[in-house]
């Protein structure tokens, strides 16, 4: 018995001795002059009340941002997370399967359907972040002799492409101009069995009044003032981001690349853009 306790505090002494080494090898670090506050416990602003009777005018747009122009890069850098910053898509992705804070809705098997009809179990969200891919084996002599299924992680750089869906409303109730994101969805480029590309299709809707509780603690980096981070909130309800229309509502629901291409598209995009600047301009004119 002398000898059973004798083990039983022999070990307990070491496993005290190897927490306490483990305690002193990992101090308290602040990586920084000061803690955080901020951004982490910033709380969403409402929109104001709106009465349908108020609503003077709207229009329905859609718009892509592109993260490949240099305005648009906080949304798509840092590509690997760091300790105070993601990008946009690992924000989403973390939001969607660890946090479950997030519902995505399905775009529909042509990509076209953005009403948040179909959300999305864990499953399939799962397989559209994680796609399975057709990989080429070879043998000694270098001939293709099958092919196998590898499912890999879509990584964030993938993403270059956001689309947003929102409505522009006018307010006579109090004379301004309301833009409200209804949606958002991330777009992933598609390439055929060349390695041409053939185009870019949204991998799932987010709807936007949801999102804005999880990107209003997300910090972007501020090239202007370190110490006045922005949030993925406040880059959207800001328009701190350079995008262009790719669809307005109308009696065919038709994008504008389905009858116009090319620089006659990006004119497309800009006549619309300067007619709702012209309608607001006429609204509000004395």
């Amino acid at each position: 018995m002398k000898q059973f306790l004798c083990t039983c505090l022999s070990l307990t002494f070491a496993l005290f001795a190897i927490v306490q080494q483990g305690v002193a090898q990992s101090p308290n670090v602040l990586d920084g002059a000061y803690v955080k506050e901020t951004n982490l416990t910033k709380r969403v602003i409402p929109y104001p009340h709106l009465r349908e009777a108020d609503v003077m005018y709207k229009r329905r747009i859609w718009q892509e941002i592109d993260l490949r122009q240099k305005f648009n890069h906080p949304f798509y850098f840092p590509l690997d997370a760091i300790q105070d910053r993601q990008n946009l898509f690992d924000v989403v992705r973390e939001a969607l399967l660890v946090e479950g804070s997030l519902v995505a809705y399905s775009a529909g098997p042509l990509g076209d359907d953005d009403e948040f009809t179909f959300p999305l179990s864990a499953d399939s969200i799962r397989k559209i972040l994680n796609p399975v891919t057709l990989v080429k084996q070879y043998d000694d002599y270098g001939e293709v002799i099958g092919t196998i299924q590898q499912s890999n992680e879509l990584s964030s750089d993938k993403i270059t492409r956001y689309r947003i869906k929102e409505d522009w409303i006018w307010d006579r109730q109090r004379s301004e101009r309301y833009v409200r994101i209804l949606g958002i969805a991330p777009m992933l480029e598609d390439f055929d069995v060349d390695g041409n590309s053939v185009g870019f299709r949204p991998l799932f809707w987010l709807y936007y009044p949801e999102c804005r509780y999880v990107f209003a603690n997300s910090e972007v980096y501020n090239m202007f003032n370190d110490a006045q981070r922005r949030t993925y909130e406040d880059l959207f309800q800001k328009r701190y981001f350079s995008s262009y229309i790719v669809k307005e509502d109308n009696s065919f629901n038709r994008m504008i690349v389905s009858y116009a291409r090319g620089l006659d598209a990006l004119a497309e995009s800009e006549r619309i853009q300067q007619e709702l600047f012209n309608l607001e301009h006429d609204i509000w004119h004395y």
